[in-house]
């Protein structure tokens, strides 16, 4: 006789306080339902269940061995389901989301390919700057940028994630450029979706508030913002890799360039992912890294290749951070005082 025979009869029973309605759930007759829970309770040597003719409740040995036997089948259903998914094909709705420069630009483009590959599959893709809760809202997947926060989710790096500062050429030439982190106060900022810029001091990590006459929450609008020359930048090195070796823009204190992060993967905790996740998430993997944006072959000599940077997870940053540059740095007779404030949102 199998120490698992019953089990499942006396989840179920438990769960539903009916032997009817257990014998319903597992396709069987509720003879063979008593018949399996009167044996288990003969093998223990112990009263699981009291029953009356109106009602079915637990007793206390009942209860202590429910929470085990609850563990022990979730735990087998998904041993068997983890094999079988190996060699399953993805099918049935996957939804997802990913912020709107970076989805449109890399994640929809691989997403189609794979889509492709398992017509069988059906995809929801919300694009949005948002942070959304997966499991409230009933994501499977997001693909996020730089640090993380949310403890109940799975994170799996796809890709690396480098932050560079930049000017163009032409406001260098202008205005000169900055040799120290004290200096950046007298520049004007091209400032995105962050309120803070994070640079690096001899290992630690040094925040600074960018301030200047122009404000916009679009990576693409900072760029093109920074290639006219209105002032400096911080943005991730999928944007400015291509300005670098062109020498559309200039790399500044490359000495105090803060760690990379990654491109994450996440998706709602549990013990195996869902086949159509992992799946989707090697391919996403795989694709980014034959973009020449994150390809280690080429361009060997390029000092601004990202992918030569150790990728390393990092915690959130705290909501209120204090600028480390001496405020008494600050002039008000910056590059760009005269020049009318500018704002931009996207939505």
């Amino acid at each position: 006789m199998s120490r698992w025979e019953g089990l499942d009869e006396f989840v179920a029973v438990a769960e539903h306080a009916s032997f009817m309605r257990a014998a319903e759930q597992l396709r069987v007759s509720s003879s063979h339902v008593s018949r399996q829970v009167a044996r288990l309770e003969e093998r223990l040597q112990a009263r699981l269940l009291y029953r009356t003719t109106r009602r079915v409740s637990l007793t206390e040995a009942g209860h202590t061995f429910l929470a085990r036997c609850q563990r022990l089948i979730e735990e087998r259903d998904e041993a068997f389901h983890a094999i079988s998914d190996l060699h399953a094909a993805p099918t049935g709705l996957l939804r997802m989301t990913a912020a709107v420069a970076y989805g449109e630009r890399f994640i929809v483009p691989l997403v189609n390919t794979f889509m492709a590959q398992h017509p069988q599959l059906r995809v929801e893709i919300e694009l949005s700057n948002r942070t959304l809760d997966l499991v409230q809202e009933g994501y499977d997947l997001a693909i996020r940028l730089g640090r993380l926060s949310e403890s109940r989710l799975v994170a799996t790096r796809i890709a690396p994630r480098a932050m560079y500062l930049c000017a163009a050429p032409a406001y260098l030439e202008r205005y000169g450029r900055p040799h120290t982190l004290s200096e950046l106060a007298r520049h004007n900022c091209l400032v995105g979706t962050s309120d803070t810029w994070i640079l690096q001091v001899d290992g630690r990590e040094q925040p600074f508030k960018p301030s200047g006459n122009w404000r916009c929450n679009s990576g693409h609008a900072v760029l093109d913002a920074a290639l006219r020359g209105f002032g400096l930048c911080q943005l991730p090195d999928y944007y400015v890799q291509e300005p670098l070796r062109r020498g559309e823009l200039v790399s500044l204190l490359e000495a105090n360039q803060p760690p990379n992060t990654a491109v994450w993967a996440v998706y709602p905790q549990r013990r195996y992912p869902l086949p159509k996740v992992r799946l989707l998430i090697q391919a996403l993997r795989d694709g980014l890294a034959m973009r020449p944006e994150y390809r280690t072959d080429a361009n060997d000599s390029d000092p601004h290749r990202a992918s030569d940077r150790p990728c390393t997870a990092e915690p959130a940053p705290r909501a209120h951070v204090e600028n480390s540059v001496a405020d008494a740095l600050r002039t008000p007779e910056r590059p760009g005082d005269s020049i009318r404030r500018t704002t931009c949102r996207f939505w």
